[in-house]
């Protein structure tokens, strides 16, 4: 009878679920503490050497950063909750037990995928609505070495534009189209390309009328010299569109889902080349998904006599496989940055391959 029904009874589904879930989320919690502690004692020293900043700017860095620490680490809480959980019903003969009701290897891990997609659903709302935005905003905050930002929305660090044989930066960029304002501004002037003047301002805008650039209280050193003055008002880049800015550097993990598909779709009207931001895309689909993948690689853990004494060798195998898909992952994303893969594949590739893998040693091991 039970090998009609792809779920067990509801009671044995639920405990199922619950273990599952309280062990991959204890894991997490214990992996979130232990490392934004560590990150907290590598950048507190920088955070505390802007003038005026305390302990209150120490937990907003806190707030800011465990987001990005918890997306992170979350298919790895999975993979090694599962591990914990499987290798426990398997030492107690629970497993048996229920193999013994007639269940099925995937009957007895129907609860456990169940409970993987709700977490993978959690983790691509959790990354749509908190860690792109914890992105942007610690990445700009970083780039003014932890000082005030601006309250404009569209925070950009860190961009790089031509004008002409000119480079010029902005610490950040906020804002879109005309309304682009930069801070901490330096533009390196160069001649036969060497550099003969740096002028630095802390603050810029875009003046639609003249379609120029505006610097405010710039200053310029001379590196011949080695002197610096005080040279007020700045006009330049009148062949700097706002919007080359704006797109000069896209951070995938700083933006939503429907944010990087538009800033994909305005770098390709613009003829820039857009694979490895179509890889990006795709993986913000392919990485949540990856906590379905952790139950089935983890499984070889849960079958197979627990006496025999291998039980341990069991679950150091399904953690070399769940590890071995995470150093495909990104080494099929790097492949994609150079072009070696299509986007698609580069996302989704790794995905396939191990549930593939999974499914084979599930059956091998077990059906």
């Amino acid at each position: 009878m039970h090998q009609f029904n792809f779920f067990p009874s509801r009671q044995l589904g639920w405990y199922m679920a619950r273990l599952f879930l309280t062990r991959t989320f204890a894991v997490l919690a214990m992996l979130v503490a232990v490392l934004q502690t560590l990150d907290l004692l590598g950048e507190s020293g920088d955070i505390l050497a802007y003038a005026g900043n305390g302990d209150a700017q120490l937990w907003h860095y806190v707030a800011l950063r465990a987001p990005q620490i918890v997306a992170r680490f979350l298919p790895f809480s999975v993979l090694l909750g599962t591990l914990i959980m499987l290798a426990s019903l398997n030492q107690n003969s629970e497993i048996i037990s229920m193999k013994a009701a007639g269940l099925s290897a995937h009957q007895i891990l129907a609860p456990l995928l169940a409970a993987a997609l709700g977490v993978a659903l959690i983790s691509y709302a959790f990354n749509e609505r908190i860690v792109a935005r914890s992105t942007a905003r610690l990445s700009a905050w970083q780039a003014v070495d932890y000082g005030p930002l601006p309250p404009e929305t569209g925070v950009k660090a860190s961009p790089w534009v031509r004008d002409g044989n000119n480079l010029v930066t902005a610490a950040i960029v906020a804002g879109r189209g005309t309304a682009v304002q930069l801070r901490k501004v330096e533009i390196f002037n160069r001649i036969n390309n060497t550099l003969t003047t740096i002028v630095q301002a802390p603050r810029g805008h875009y003046d639609a009328s003249t379609r120029s650039w505006v610097l405010e209280d710039a200053r310029q050193f001379d590196v011949a010299r080695g002197t610096e003055r005080q040279i007020g008002t700045v006009r330049f880049g009148r062949d700097i569109r706002p919007d080359q800015f704006t797109l000069a550097k896209v951070d995938p993990d700083a933006l939503t889902f429907s944010q990087l598909q538009a800033a994909i779709s305005d770098l390709h009207d613009a003829g820039r080349p857009t694979a490895e931001l179509e890889g990006s895309l795709w993986h913000k689909l392919s990485g949540p998904l990856s906590a379905l993948l952790m139950p089935i690689l983890g499984s070889v853990a849960a079958f197979g006599l627990a006496r025999s004494g291998q039980l341990f060798v069991r679950a150091v195998l399904g953690m070399a496989l769940g590890f071995a898909y995470f150093v495909a992952d990104n080494f099929s994303l790097a492949m994609g940055n150079l072009g070696a893969y299509p986007p698609f594949l580069a996302a989704w590739a790794p995905f396939l391959l191990f549930l593939l893998v999974g499914e084979t040693v599930l059956f091998r091991t077990e059906e």
